[in-house]
Order: C-alpha cells, then structure tokens, then sequence
C-alpha cells in the first residue's frame, strides 16, 4: 500500500482503525466525518503516533460533499487508488425496526445515509479511476463497500431493523454489479460483511447485557463482541495488492455469525 491514496469515509470505529493500518503501510488517506472536533482530534491522535492523514468535514448525505471530497483528494495527490465505503448509521432511533413497526422516517433515512451516500461515492471515485493510467498491478483502483451480517444473515431476536438489512442488502447488489461492469477497466469492487464489532453505532447494543449474553454463541469464535479492529485487517487485505486478483467478493467477517444458531 506504500504511496496508494485511498478515501475512508468516516472517523472512528472501523474508519478509524483501517486509517491507521493504512498509514502503517505508508499509504496517503483522506478522510471525512460530520463533526468538525472529532476529525480534529483524529487527526491529532495520529501525529501522537507519528502518523499522517488529510481530512474535510462534511455530510454525505448532502449531494456536494461527495463531488468535494474527491475533487480534494485529486487536488492534493492527483489520483485515487481505493476507496473504503465505511460511514453509515443504525437507524433506530429514526423508527427503523421490524417491517411493521418502521416508520417513513426510519425507512427514508437509513436507505439515504447507508445506500445512497455509498453511490455518490462510487459514481464519483469511478469517474475519476477511469481517467487514471493503470498502477503496476495493471489495476486502476480497488473499492471496498461496508455492508453487514445482517445483510446475508438475519438475525429476528435483537437485530431485527428492515431499513437496515435491506440497505446492506442493496449494498452488496450494487457492488457486484460494480464489479462486473468494471473489471474490464481494471477496477476491482469487494464488500465486506461484518458481524458485531465495537463502535460508535454499536454502542448500545455492545452495552446490553442480554445481546452480549447472546453473542457467546451467536459469535463463538470470540465469545463476545468483535473489535473493530479485526474487522479493520480484513479491510486492509481486500484494498491492497494482497487480494489483486479478488473482486464480486463479499467477505464475512463475523466470527461465526452466519453458521451459527
């Protein structure tokens, strides 16, 4: 990843641990997230740890920010060789839940900021990789997109949220289509699926004792909630020249979700 430039959407949680993975690798990382304060403390943190990355602050879900974020990339280092898809919401809060129970909001909300600011993304780091001379790998770019578990495996007793599953769902019909339009162009386009792991969305149901009760067989493999940073080497692998010849994928990154009762 030496010298690669990626764009990571987001600034904790997941976001953060693969920026930081990254720069370990001396790869160039720009980066966006909503509150101003929290990307500046980011970005401190970082120079404690002799690390360096770019940011803008800005939302997503505005039409513009994806265009600026890009453009801010392109400016400073002229190309973009991955981008990594990570920012999204659990729309709880906004009505989301069992089909019957979730609300317009709940809906509207949670497809817009998990699906839709994921598209802006791609259409305009796409646009931008096929004006790109190929790197060494003959490869254009790699684009990895944040789906769930609960896209593939479904989960009724606690983690039954419609919006949700479905926007992870589209997730991983959009990138395959991705995928197979763009390998000729030498784009590669991956998903991954991640179980429970501690972040900033899953803090809530990282603190129920009933849900982290339920985890110990849900996710045997650790017996408990994943950390983010587990989930964060399994990104890297997929956005480097490690995983070349790997796209139409999705991973599962679940510590035995999906095969387990």
């Amino acid at each position: 990843m030496k010298n690669k430039v990626y764009i990571i959407t987001g600034s904790s949680g997941i976001a953060a641990e693969t920026i930081r993975l990254a720069l370990v690798k001396e790869a160039k990382v720009f980066y966006i997230g909503r509150d101003a304060s929290r990307c500046k403390a980011f970005q401190e943190q970082l120079k404690k740890e002799k690390l360096y990355a770019d940011y803008i602050v800005g939302d997503l879900v505005n039409p513009e920010t994806a265009i600026q974020l890009v453009n801010a990339c392109v400016e400073k280092y002229n190309r973009i060789d991955g981008l990594y898809n990570v920012a999204g919401i659990s729309g709880r809060r906004f009505g989301d839940g069992p089909i019957h129970e979730c609300t317009e909001e709940g809906w509207e909300i949670t497809m817009t900021t998990n699906v839709t600011t994921q598209y802006r993304m791609c259409r305009e780091v796409v646009n931008q990789m096929l004006k790109q001379a190929p790197d060494s790998d003959g490869l254009r770019g790699t684009i990895l997109n944040m789906a769930s578990i609960l896209g593939v495996s479904p989960e009724p007793k606690f983690f039954s949220t419609i919006a949700y599953a479905a926007a992870k769902g589209a997730i991983i019909s959009m990138s395959t289509s991705m995928a197979s339009k763009y390998a000729l162009d030498k784009i590669r386009v991956n998903v991954i699926a991640p179980g429970l792991a501690l972040t900033r969305m899953s803090e809530r149901a990282s603190k129920d004792d009933f849900i982290t009760n339920f985890m110990k067989q849900k996710q045997p493999l650790i017996e408990g909630v994943m950390d983010a940073k587990d989930v964060a080497e399994a990104s890297i692998f997929l956005l480097s020249r490690q995983s070349k010849v790997i796209t139409g994928e999705v991973l599962k990154v679940d510590a035995g979700w999906s095969i387990s009762g």
